[in-house]
């Protein structure tokens, strides 16, 4: 099957359309049409080069949505019409010990949604930045959102899932004082998933103008960490920190501000590694540093239905896809509030969802 795709040939060449081929549905393959796409950090500089291994042509985009056009004869899960997603995630092993406990995104052979290794043609996976794409029925997720939001649940898919996680994964509820730190795609949505949670939220950013921001998504606080009498006021008062920053800055000012016994967790992947942290912010506290990638296919179901019962979607700038390589320079000064999602109609067809103009 040949559909229309946004992809680049090469990391120094922009975006343009083309031409890529998807399989016949599989016994166990779920065929969905494509309604919208989200932009993420990732898609850059994957797409750019950035990060090593990336094959060409390369159509990124791993925050899908839309409705499932055919199935295979062995899927019983999801029947067409069904609105679905499709994450990060399109294939892992499926029987070592993280697949069989549901955290396939940790499992060392998951294939991503895009530049991942497939017996497809051209060998690589493609994205999301296409009509349609045919997936294993165990990557397919549901989605209970009200239809008016599915563009604002592409970006739950990623962003949504790789905030999530680290909140659940160390407990954040009521009675427990969160920092967040950055608010763009993937702050934007921890202030949101952690006021939905019941913490009282405190956001850190580095500019003054986004205090009401931020305010506005959830936080109960706001602090300009470039301040050092607002940092101060919060020393030792938090329990857990989701650094969401994608650029490397100094760690230490943030683990001051962690009771005993409080963890800072990474989820931004900057090009280049932050600053070493000092050895004693940690070891007088008890204070932990961790990282967190995105989440299993079983938690990803489980934001999704979180976010549905909380009313929780992202904040997002429609665009049509030929005007991505635009967002991308855009993405890079910072200039969206808070994810750019592709309307994948601008790729010559309706996406399988009927929507209002």
């Amino acid at each position: 099957m040949t559909i229309k795709a946004f992809g680049a040939r090469a990391g120094d060449q922009p975006l343009e359309s083309m031409e890529i081929t998807r399989r016949t549905p599989g016994a166990h393959d779920v065929q969905i049409a494509i309604a919208y796409c989200g932009v993420c950090h990732s898609d850059l500089h994957q797409v750019r080069s950035e990060w090593a291994g990336t094959h060409y042509p390369c159509v990124p985009g791993h925050e899908i949505v839309g409705r499932v056009s055919a199935i295979g004869s062995h899927v019983s899960g999801f029947k067409p019409g069904d609105l679905v997603g499709v994450g990060c995630i399109v294939d892992s092993c499926q029987h070592c010990a993280d697949c069989e406990e549901g955290l396939e995104n940790y499992c060392d052979h998951m294939v991503g949604t895009y530049n991942g290794s497939t017996p497809d043609a051209p060998g690589h996976t493609l994205g999301g930045y296409s009509q349609q794409i045919v997936v294993h029925e165990r990557y397919v997720l549901r989605i209970h959102h009200p239809e008016a939001q599915l563009a604002a649940v592409a970006p739950l898919l990623c962003a949504g899932i790789t905030t999530y996680s680290p909140l659940r994964h160390w407990k954040v509820g009521p009675g427990h004082r969160v920092g967040v730190v950055g608010i763009g795609g993937l702050g934007h949505m921890g202030i949101k998933l952690a006021h939905a949670m019941g913490a009282h939220v405190v956001a850190f950013t580095t500019s003054d103008s986004k205090r009401e921001a931020a305010l506005a998504l959830g936080a109960n606080e706001v602090v300009v960490s470039r301040n050092t009498d607002e940092m101060a006021a919060h020393a030792k008062s938090l329990d857990f920190i989701l650094n969401t920053v994608a650029a490397p800055h100094n760690l230490d000012p943030f683990f001051n501000l962690l009771k005993r016994d409080g963890t800072m967790t990474l989820v931004g992947a900057p090009a280049t590694p932050h600053p070493a942290p000092g050895v004693f912010n940690l070891i007088l506290k008890r204070r932990s540093l961790a990282g967190s990638l995105i989440g299993g296919i079983p938690e990803t179901q489980e934001m999704l239905d979180f976010c549905a019962q909380h009313g929780v979607v992202a904040d997002i700038e429609m665009i049509r896809a030929d005007e991505i390589n635009t967002a991308y320079e855009r993405m890079l000064k910072g200039d969206v509030k808070y994810r750019f999602v592709i309307d994948s109609a601008s790729l010559g067809h309706d996406g399988g969802v009927e929507r209002e103009v």
